[in-house]
């Protein structure tokens, strides 16, 4: 039984359709990675999973059923935004999100500390968070999600803007949490992380669920295409060498000085110099083995993106 399954899931606000119709299933014990530049609408797709937005179309459904209180009970959400009170203590804030989950007593206090030890915080237990790094603050909003022992965990973004070692803490918590039996959702512009923790990836884009699979899946899927890089001279443009056909016939990496080719029936050696208006500017032709970063930058482009992630 999926986790969380989606059907055709459309959201606006007022004329601006932020999702398209977003499908998207999740099995049990996967680690998922929801990719996207800002704007794909990612944040808005998590919060409608998690009930906080509630006027949408489509069908969202959450441990085979319907969205219901009780099965939000299992999901824990990790927002972008810091979730703690600077004026309580590490363990005092811990405690008051478990315990609007009903946890009490004994068992509260032994998912306390369990939370604290998962995140490296049960020795900083009675600090307050305003003394707190960056890296510190975050494993503690972690900490807060986790308490209850849900069954699915969210993740937004939970590595912005903080040092190496949280990071590596952060992953190494998620990878025990998984292996303990969570479902995780997890996103992030660190494609390094992605690869690290997650086994399967789904790459949005304006709105849409544009690619998705394993991460082995999707770079066999490129890889194993005829794919070639071209390099320009330094300063020249694409559209100053090719003609417009052959670049929207192509994943354009860059628009400075590389194209990647891809999928192609032609003699891409020979043909790439024959279609071009300035043979003299292409400095190499040759094999191209793209990352899951460059696969990234070629499905959703390069272009800056502001809004909603």
């Amino acid at each position: 039984m999926p986790v969380i399954e989606t059907v055709d899931v459309q959201k606006k606000y007022n004329d601006n359709k932020v999702l398209h119709g977003v499908n998207l299933t999740v099995e049990e014990k996967e680690v998922y990675g929801l990719l996207g530049p800002n704007g794909a609408g990612k944040s808005t797709f998590l919060n409608i999973i998690v009930s906080l937005i509630t006027d949408y179309e489509g069908s969202v459904k959450i441990f085979g059923e319907e969205i219901s209180q009780e099965n939000l009970s299992n999901i824990g959400f990790v927002p972008q935004e810091l979730s703690i009170y600077e004026d309580l203590s590490a363990q005092q804030n811990v405690k008051f999100f478990g315990s609007l989950y009903k946890l009490k007593d004994e068992l509260l206090n032994e998912r306390c500390k369990e939370a604290l030890e998962m995140v490296g915080l049960w020795e900083h237990r009675k600090k307050k968070p305003s003394t707190f790094s960056g890296g510190m603050k975050r494993r503690l909003n972690i900490a807060c999600s986790i308490v209850h022992n849900p069954k699915l965990i969210i993740l937004d973004e939970p590595t912005v803007g903080i040092d190496p070692q949280s990071r590596n803490y952060i992953l190494d918590s998620i990878k025990t949490l998984n292996e303990n039996g969570a479902t995780i959702i997890y996103t992030s512009h660190y494609m390094e992380e992605v690869e690290a923790i997650c086994n399967k990836v789904a790459i949005m884009n304006a709105g849409l669920v544009v690619e998705n699979g394993t991460i082995a899946e999707i770079k066999e899927k490129y890889l194993s295409s005829d794919c070639y890089e071209c390099v320009l001279e330094c300063g020249k443009n694409i559209f100053d060498v090719f003609p417009p056909y052959l670049i929207s016939d192509a994943f354009a990496l860059s628009l400075d000085r590389t194209i990647i080719i891809m999928n192609r029936d032609y003699n891409v050696v020979n043909d790439i110099v024959i279609m071009a208006k300035d043979p003299s500017s292409i400095v190499s032709i040759g094999k191209f083995r793209p990352t899951l970063e460059e696969i990234f930058l070629a499905i959703t482009g390069k272009a800056l993106r502001d809004g909603d992630s």
